[in-house]
């Protein structure tokens, strides 16, 4: 217990130290891409540095799987070198149960990154995405509630909110919809109700519409009228709604089922939200994988030149594996393969991949 309490504390602290490394090197360069991209939004210091630092969660927990390659690998060849797993074996345990603490301490690691890590990037990443979008100019224009979704439009003449109860897959095609307008000082202006929106190039396209009017010389429902087709200029376009979603990883983990729901019910394709809430959940096995990828090439005793090979064959296993289950996941996003499958296969296929070389190594 006491000898895997050990190898425990030995990788945790290795770990850290890489992903302390990553950090401060990730950070660097993401001032740098900051102050390029937004350098003629005249975007203060203080600005940037607040980008950079709700950016950077993001791209660390994006790259975790790598961080726990390397640091089993550095872990593995420290205890090599020293002889420390030489003791071991001659104390009589063999290689593949002093495994057992660093597996243990990743899994945990998964699962707080899946539990607390991921909640966190969600924030940060949709602030990012609200400052950078401040900044462009190019701000959300959809959300989806329990209510049905809304969306909203403006031009000089003022703001104009949509609530629609379904739509299709892109959302161009409204059902049960309402536009109210605003005038630019802020106040209604008119209210429209139809039973579809179309959205055309530069238009909506509304069947049996209702027109409401606001303005302070009639009644609004005694001067309402009705229209079987009626025409509102609108500068949305398709890609712009979708868009307007953003992607997956900003939204928490523990939300995503009800979000996945609320998408459904809008008549909105929630396939790639689903296959990225499985790779979530399998984050900490694919994380235990990568540590056992790196104690297959790098757990034996090392000898002479040897030893860059076996961390390059580590590392080139990992990315392999790595880029397998992003493909998986795109095929997943696509609908080409079921998200469970998607999402578990890859880790699931690198355990018993590593699982078969170590036993071929320990027991021949």
């Amino acid at each position: 217990m006491i000898l895997h309490r050990y190898f425990a504390r030995r990788f945790f602290t290795t770990f850290m130290g890489v992903l302390f490394i990553f950090f401060m090197i990730m950070m660097f360069l993401d001032i740098v891409e900051q102050l390029r991209r937004y350098a003629s939004a005249d975007a203060g210091f203080g600005a940037i540095l607040t980008l950079t630092l709700l950016n950077i969660p993001q791209g660390v927990y994006r790259i975790l799987p790598l961080i726990m390659i390397l640091s089993a690998i550095a872990l593995f060849l420290n205890l090599a070198r020293s002889s420390e797993m030489v003791v071991t074996r001659a104390a009589g345990r063999s290689a593949l149960r002093a495994l057992v603490a660093p597996l243990v301490v990743a899994l945990l690691i998964g699962i707080i990154a899946l539990g607390i890590g991921n909640p966190i990037v969600a924030s940060t990443s949709k602030e990012y995405e609200a400052r950078s979008g401040a900044l462009r100019g190019n701000a959300s224009v959809l959300s989806i509630g329990s209510s049905g979704l809304w969306l909203r439009q403006g031009s000089e003449l003022g703001q104009t909110v949509i609530q629609a109860q379904s739509a299709n897959l892109d959302g161009t095609q409204l059902s049960e919809v309402t536009f109210i307008s605003f005038a630019p000082d802020g106040t209604p202006s008119r209210r429209i109700n139809a039973t579809t929106a179309v959205l055309s190039p530069g238009h909506w396209t509304l069947t049996n519409a209702k027109i409401w009017m606001f303005d302070d010389e009639t009644v609004p429902e005694a001067a309402a009228e009705t229209r079987e087709q009626f025409e509102i200029p609108s500068t949305l376009t398709p890609d712009q709604i979708r868009d307007s979603f953003g992607t997956p990883s900003s939204i928490p983990i523990w939300e995503l089922p009800a979000f996945i729901e609320r998408l459904n019910r809008a008549g909105f394709s929630a396939q790639r939200h689903l296959v990225w809430f499985h790779t979530e959940i399998a984050q900490p096995l694919f994380l235990m994988a990568m540590v056992m990828i790196g104690a297959a090439f790098t757990l034996r005793h090392q000898r002479g030149g040897r030893t860059g090979l076996m961390v390059m064959f580590a590392i080139l296993l990992a990315f392999v594996i790595y880029f397998i289950r992003n493909f998986a996941q795109v095929l997943g996003e696509n609908g080409q393969l079921p998200a469970v499958l998607a999402a578990w296969a890859p880790p699931l296929a690198a355990i018993a991949l590593s699982w078969g070389i170590l036993l071929h190594n320990e027991d021949g």
